[in-house]
């Protein structure tokens, strides 16, 4: 009732003045009134929208202040406190831009938002919204309910926002309906009253302050509204991201869903602005035409065929729109999709020298999505010309109405004709945006849709009991599970019967792919059950086969969300093994851990990740493969004083693939193709003799060769004096230590976690500019297609186009007699050819820029992302160990903003989508420790902090434009039109470089070394004996850092087998790394074959060795593309090599597909990084008789944690915080029983001795 009112008055206001100044009459009581009804509207109507009554609303338990008060200091916010005349005025801003001028913001000098635009409120709202939603469509979650609810959550303060945009789009005719009365006023030099032309520059002027204030209040409500709507959408992606099943997860890649978070929402965000267009464009036109009715009669009416011809244009334009759009999000998500599994996996891949490969891989799918975009910049041109044209033609049309029916065109008439049209112009013009806004959208809300309609984790697969009611803590009756529902292949575990009870330590092994993790899996409720019950009595904790580790410090992710006590904290700590680690650690248990964990060693993850389930104090223990990670010593001790010390009285399931672990177990449980097929205590499987004792016999034949070998080395230790006990002496291998290699220096030997300064800290803050945008940025970009020569032509073109538009209005208005008797300057014929041809060139102006800056941006772009992938791709490994993979994907999905709130706002993106993938690769592991609101609301604060920047920076950006507005209605109409486009032609381009900026900064990453030397290229055979030669070497991680590899000094002769022991981030790894110059020597050097490897290329170096690393890779794609990414051998060698390596696909099968790679590859030299880690005690043994056969006459060198695996190698290495230890054959190390080596053999065999009593 109100807003009508309000309506009422501003058109009777209008209606009393245009009437007083037409007819020349005096100003009345009524009509002072009126004007004064309008300003006291208005102040009440902005009153009540903004909430500055005093009452406070409460909705989902957040108090909404509405005056000064707040529930708490974080939303006591500049904006929320502001009064009538700051909101109106943007002035609540002014302390923000005082700071600012003194010095560059930083994020915790930014406000924080009001209440309304938090992202915990805005994810309550859009919940209530959504189940509004769903009720309305009978309790369904159709596709339809994500734009119900997004209809529910916005719809109040949009109808507050089209309210705006009403007396914003009311005010603007006022100006071209007087225009003729003004020029009339003019013309009539004798009888006009100098009161009425007073009158005439006051209502002009009032007209244009309502309209610049209702304007700027709608675009930022717009601006706001958007801000709520993407925290909402991005919190439900979130929050669906931790619920999604496995089968739904696989559809969905990191790579779609990250482009849901910054690409789709964005989009689905973009419509707000836009949405007041839509309902607003009938009424625009109606007005205008009014407008022209009133001044030109029934002429107007061929204006008002002439605008329906030029939107029928729209429809063919924005079907063919929307369906590029698909693509270009097809393409986008491919692309994407790979750039992420490049990134995660960039360790495997410059080991294995493909990145050139997928370098070019990349390179072709963003082609493929570049064409998709050329096409649709095309369409935009052509869109650009027939909408930049449409005055023209509407123009001309009424015109030429007016001349067939003899209606006068005098200057007045002619002069409100064109300003009508200019108004015209607008809604018409942005109509192609508005409809691919509407395509974009729709595909996007589609795809959101989609997203969040897929299938859930079941909350009933597993039924919670209290503990004092339930017999066992775990019970499985018949289950049927699978992972695949749509597989013809059977189910994954089936028949599966179990009663566990409290306290019992349930042991799981079988063979590779026989299903023990799913059996964990079915327990953690996280594998689809077909039938069956399962139970479970108490609270949970799970360690995952792959560790999980948070980036953040140690201490952090043992806690994981617990309050800290300190007691129990170090009872873990030591139980775990983590003692000894902390004290190397330069910070301590605050030492920060990369992304990934990817500067700890596999061991270190393991333990970690062990200390965060132990600390959680839960019931039930769910291990998967916890020591497979781990040296024998740790193994032992973590066993010991963790699964049998602090978790004693605790239920505990592990898988484990060391026999030597089974003995102590209450029950263990034999795996077979998805089956329990035995269980039982140890002795007693031993006694049924069906397939346990195939597992158990790989394991002792294991321990015979170490017991035998110790036998050995024992009996000739009786014929040998203490002074041939040297090792020096006696080594027939070469071998050259320097003096004080033992000696202990106390250093840290896991390379990466030494830090710095920070506290420890590996990823650094994100780096960014300060103050101006530099002119090399401009210029780079101007720049970057053909050296700018085709910015002159795009300049010629816009200023052609702006010098023919004011040119096509000043002819006709300057041929246009001013007044009915006076006489034309020309015929009509020749006014009427002159402005048509003047327009119609504007116009291919037009189409001419439109087309070249289509061409200049596509091609600028994909040379600015070529140069920033190929800077990435060849960025030493320790970039990636200290930058997040969402901070890199960021710098493609910049929102402009302004400066220093431009820049903090896209840096406080990355988190955001860091946070995120982070969350979907332990989705498992946060909902075993029910830890899904913590890390929710961690989002939802992550989402506040990008929100302070950008809502502000809006802010500010209204500001200006409120500002800049209120100058224009002062100055001359020239000067108008310029200072009203200026906000958006000045301020976008600033924010727009600020994107040329941050990908600058990865262009400019500092690379490794190049992949071919010319001048320094190996023999085509080379390596062809294999041997490698340590000389004086010396290993750091960073400048700043200590060296980690200290003084290694000795040979692997060629064609033999090395094994590589030490304990846990002793530095075995880092001596790979640096064989494959991952990491660059500080000193002293690497010879393989007479060749020293830091003078050839990296490409040369890493194509002739083979790795099966330490985490296995695999990437999306087929079998075969996986075995030979480079293509380079033929189908027979391929299948050769699956047959070599059987037929394992399931958990540990990762390992065996390397070692097909290895076999294909043939190298000289072979590494093995502890590869048999995952796989059981049988696929080891194969494993190892496979490389025996197949690398029998090359190079092989063995990182391992099983003792047997390394002791029939013809050399073993000791490292010992970084140092040479020991380095001699096994037989000579065995015969010193105070060797290191010796001290681990009798270690394993104590461990394993129980198997043979």
């Amino acid at each position: 009732m109100g807003l009508s009112q309000m309506h009422q008055s501003i058109v009777f206001t209008a209606l009393d003045i245009t009437s007083i100044i037409t007819n020349g009459g005096l100003w009345r009581m009524d009509d002072c009134m009126d004007l004064l009804n309008v300003l006291a509207c208005m102040y009440l109507f902005v009153v009540s929208i903004r909430g500055r009554t005093g009452i406070s609303v409460s909705w989902n338990g957040l108090t909404d202040p509405l005056l000064h008060e707040t529930t708490e200091d974080k939303w006591d916010s500049p904006y929320g406190r502001a009064t009538f005349i700051q909101l109106v005025t943007f002035s609540w801003l002014n302390p923000l831009f005082a700071a600012g001028i003194k010095k560059p913001l930083e994020q915790d000098e930014i406000p924080d938002v009001d209440v309304k635009d938090s992202a915990k409120f805005s994810s309550h709202s859009f919940d209530d919204s959504l189940n509004n939603a769903k009720e309305r469509n009978g309790g369904s979650h159709k596709p339809s309910s994500i734009y119900k609810a997004i209809f529910i959550f916005v719809r109040r303060k949009a109808a507050i926002n089209a309210s705006f945009a009403v007396v914003s789009a009311a005010t603007s005719y006022v100006g071209p309906s007087l225009i003729d009365d003004f020029v009339k006023f003019l013309n009539d030099k004798k009888n006009r009253n100098l009161k009425s032309g007073y009158l005439l520059a006051l209502a002009f002027l009032s007209a244009k302050m309502i309209e610049v204030v209702a304007q700027r209040q709608w675009i930022f409500g717009a601006r706001q509204l958007g801000c709520r709507l993407r925290a909402a959408l991005i919190s439900q992606i979130y929050k669906k991201g931790l619920r999604l099943s496995s089968q739904s997860r696989q559809g969905h890649t990191s790579g779609e869903i990250i482009n849901y978070m910054s690409v789709d929402i964005q989009r689905i965000t973009d419509l707000m602005w836009y949405a007041n267009t839509i309902w607003m464009l009938p009424i625009q036109i109606s007005l205008a035409i009014y407008v022209l009715y009133t001044n030109l009669g029934l002429g107007s009416l061929a204006g008002l065929a002439a605008t329906a011809l030029v939107m029928a244009c729209n429809v063919p334009l924005t079907r063919i729109q929307k369906r590029l759009q698909s693509k270009i999000m097809e393409a986008k998500d491919e692309r994407m999709k790979a750039t992420s599994e490049v990134l995660r996996n960039m360790r495997s891949l410059k080991l294995q020298a493909w990145d050139m490969r997928y370098l070019h891989k990349l390179d072709g799918l963003r082609k493929i999505e570049c064409s998709w975009l050329w096409k649709s910049a095309r369409l935009n041109a052509l869109s650009a010309f027939i909408f930049w044209g449409s005055p023209t033609l509407i123009s001309a049309a009424t015109f030429g109405a007016c001349i067939l029916m003899g209606i006068p065109l005098t200057a007045g008439r002619v002069l409100s004709a064109l300003a009508t049209f200019r108004m015209l112009q607008d809604p018409i013009f942005n109509l192609p945006d508005l409809l691919s806004v509407l395509a974009m959208a729709k595909v996007s809300g589609d795809r959101i849709a989609s997203y969040l309609q897929e299938d859930e984790i079941h909350s009933d697969a597993v039924e919670s009991l209290p503990r004092n009611e339930a017999e066992f803590e775990i019970e499985i009756n018949n289950g049927r599970f699978s992972w695949d529902l749509g597989s013809s292949d059977g189910p994954t575990l089936s028949g599966i019967h179990l009663n566990i009870k409290r306290g019992m330590k349930v042991a799981i092994c079988g063979a590779v792919g026989s299903g023990k993790s799913s059996l964990l899996s079915c327990i953690l409720g996280e594998i689809p059950k077909l039938s069956g019950k399962v139970k479970i009595s108490g609270t949970k904790a799970y360690v995952p086969q792959s560790p999980w580790i948070l980036t953040g410090n140690v201490r952090e992710n043992i806690l994981f969300g617990k309050p800290f006590d300190n007691g129990k904290y170090q009872k873990t700590v030591e139980a775990c093994a983590l003692m000894k680690d902390f004290e190397l650690f330069a910070t301590g248990d605050l030492t920060e851990i990369g992304e990934r964990g990817i500067n700890m060693s596999g061991g270190q993850k393991q333990r970690i990740q062990i200390a965060r389930a132990v600390y959680q104090d839960a019931d039930i223990y769910l291990l998967d493969d916890p020591f497979s990670a781990v040296d024998a010593h740790t193994g032992t001790q973590l066993f010991k004083n963790c699964l049998m010390g602090m978790l004693k009285e605790k239920t505990v399931l592990y898988v484990t693939h060391q026999v030597e672990f089974l003995p102590a177990a209450d029950l263990i449980l034999v795996m077979q193709n998805g089956q329990i097929t035995q269980a039982g205590k140890f002795d007693e499987l031993l006694q049924q003799n069906v397939g346990f004792e195939v597992l158990v016999g790989a394991h002792s034949q294991a321990l015979e060769t170490i017991q035998s070998a110790e036998i050995s080395s024992r009996r000739a230790m009786k014929l040998l004096t203490d002074d041939n006990m040297d090792t020096d002496a006696e080594s027939t291998a070469t071998v050259q230590f320097q003096n004080g290699d033992k000696h202990n220096s106390g250093h840290n030997l896991c390379p990466e976690i030494e830090r710095t300064d920070k506290g420890g800290r590996l990823t650094q803050d994100e780096e960014r500019e300060k103050g101006s945008i530099g002119k090399d940025v401009y210029w780079a970009y101007l720049t970057a297609v053909k050296g700018g020569a085709l910015v002159p032509i795009i300049l010629t073109a816009q200023s052609l186009f702006q010098t023919l538009q004011i040119a096509s209005n000043y002819w006709i208005t300057w041929a246009s007699p001013p007044t009915k008797t006076s006489e034309s300057k020309v015929t009509m014929n020749v006014l009427f050819m002159v402005y048509i041809l003047l327009s119609v060139g504007s116009a291919l102006c037009v189409l001419v820029r439109a087309s070249l800056v289509a061409i200049v941006g596509l091609r600028t772009s994909q040379k600015f992302f070529m140069n920033m992938l190929q800077s990435i791709l060849h960025a030493p490994m320790s970039f990636f160990d200290s930058t997040p993979t969402g901070r890199i994907l960021n710098r493609q999905y910049y929102i402009p903003t302004a400066r220093e709130l431009a820049r903090l706002a896209g840096i406080q993106r990355a988190p955001i989508l860091h946070h995120f993938a982070e969350s979907l690769t332990g989705a498992a592991t946060i909902r075993a420790f029910n830890q899904e609101d913590r890390f929710i609301n961690t989002n939802l604060n992550l989402i506040d902090n990008h929100s302070r920047p950008w809502f502000h920076n809006v802010s500010a950006m209204e500001w200006l434009s409120f500002r800049l507005n209120l100058l224009s209605n002062f100055v001359f109409a020239f000067s108008l039109v310029l200072l009203v486009s200026l906000p958006e032609g000045i301020i976008s381009p600033k924010n727009k470089m600020i994107s040329v900026e941050r990908i600058q900064q990865y262009s400019r990453i500092v690379s490794e070394a190049p992949l071919v030397i010319e001048e320094c290229r190996p023999p085509p055979n080379w390596p062809a004996f294999g041997t490698i030669c340590f000389k004086n070497l010396q290993v750091r991680y960073a400048e700043h850092l200590p060296s980690v590899l200290k003084n290694i000094t000795c040979t692997f002769p060629g064609k033999m087998k090395v094994g590589v022991v030490g304990r846990t981030g002793s530095g075995k790894s880092t001596l790979i790394q640096a064989i494959f110059r991952i990491v660059e020597p500080r000193e002293g050097s690497i010879v393989i074959d007479d060749v020293d490897i830091c003078k050839i290329g990296l490409h040369d170096l890493r194509s002739r060795l083979s790795i099966i690393p330490q985490d296995p890779t695999m990437f999306e794609g087929t079998v075969r593309g996986n075995l030979d990414p480079l293509e380079e051998h033929q189908d027979d060698r391929v299948w050769e090599a699956m047959v070599e390596n059987g037929e394992n696909w399931s958990v540990g099968q990762r390992q065996l597909f390397c070692l097909g790679r290895a076999l294909l590859r043939r190298s000289s030299i072979l590494v093995l990084d502890e590869a048999t880690a995952s796989v059981d005690s049988a696929t080891d043994g194969v494993i190892q008789q496979i490389i025996r056969q197949e690398f029998r006459d090359r190079t092989v060198v063995t990182i391992a944690h099983r003792i047997h695996t390394v002791i029939d190698s013809d050399l073993v290495l000791v490292l010992s915080e970084g140092r040479v230890h020991e380095f001699d054959a096994p037989e000579n190390l065995l015969e010193r029983e105070d060797s290191a080596f010796s001290k681990l053999i009798r270690e394993y065999s104590l461990r394993s001795r129980g198997l043979t009593n």
